[in-house]
C-alpha cells in the first residue's frame, strides 16, 4: 500500500520513515508533485492534521491516485502557560518556524515559574478509501532549565519525557521512536491498517 505522508519537515519524515513497516511504501508530498506550503490555519491540532491531511487527498483524487494519506500535527502543552504553546508550537516565536528561538520563548516564558509539566500531543489524520479516521499520541513530561542534546528537532532539547532523566535531544533515535508522542499515535495507525 502506498502512502503519501503529508508533510515537508525532513526530521518528521525521517522519524515516520523509522517506524513504517516495509510492507507499505511511504511518499512524499514532493513525489506527488506538492512543493507549496499546506496552510495550518485550525484552531487546534486536530485542525490542522485534517487540513494537511484533506489537501493531500484532493491532489491525489485529481492525480487519479487510490493511495492513502497521513498527516500530523504535533504541539508542546504546558501546564504553567496555559496549555501554550498547545498549537502555535512550530510558530511560538513568529512565522519564520525557527526552533531555536521558539525554545529561547519557551525559556523565557516560563522564567517565573516552578512548575514545569508539559505534555506533548500528536494527532495524525489517515484518509483511505474517501474515509477518515484520527489517532492520538501524548507522552508527559517536563521542561528542562535549558537546552541539552544535538538529537531530534523541535522542543526536544527542553522536553524530558517522563521516567526518563534525560531530553529528548539527548536519547538515541531508537529509544524516542518507541515513546515519543508521533510513534504512540503511529503505532495505532499501523496497528489499524494491519487489521483491515
Amino acid at each position: 500500500m502506498h502512502i503519501v505522508f503529508a508533510s515537508a519537515n525532513k526530521n518528521k519524515i525521517q522519524e515516520i520513515s523509522a517506524l513504517i513497516p516495509s510492507t507499505y511504501k511511504l511518499v512524499s508530498l514532493e513525489d506527488i508533485g506538492i512543493t507549496e506550503d499546506i496552510p495550518e490555519t485550525g484552531l487546534t491540532i486536530k485542525d490542522n492534521s485534517e487540513i494537511k491531511a484533506r489537501y493531500v487527498a484532493e491532489v491525489l483524487i485529481k492525480k487519479k491516485l487510490p493511495w492513502a494519506v497521513i498527516a500530523d500535527d504535533s504541539g508542546l502543552e504546558v501546564e504553567a502557560l496555559n496549555g501554550e504553546p498547545g498549537v502555535y508550537s512550530a510558530r511560538y516565536a513568529g512565522m519564520q518556524k525557527n526552533d531555536t528561538a521558539n525554545n529561547k520563548k519557551l525559556l523565557d516564558e516560563l522564567a517565573k515559574f516552578t512548575n514545569r509539566k508539559a505534555i506533548f500531543v500528536t494527532t495524525i489524520t489517515l484518509i483511505l478509501n474517501n474515509q477518515i479516521f484520527f489517532f492520538n499520541g501524548e507522552i508527559n513530561g517536563t521542561i528542562a532549565l535549558e537546552p541539552k542534546g544535538i538529537k531530534g528537532f523541535g522542543y526536544d532539547p527542553l522536553f524530558i519525557p517522563q521516567g526518563y532523566q534525560s531530553t529528548f535531544a539527548e536519547l538515541e533515535k531508537d529509544v524516542k521512536n518507541k515513546i515519543s508522542h508521533r510513534a504512540i499515535a503511529l503505532k495505532k495507525v499501523i496497528q489499524y491498517l494491519n487489521n483491515i
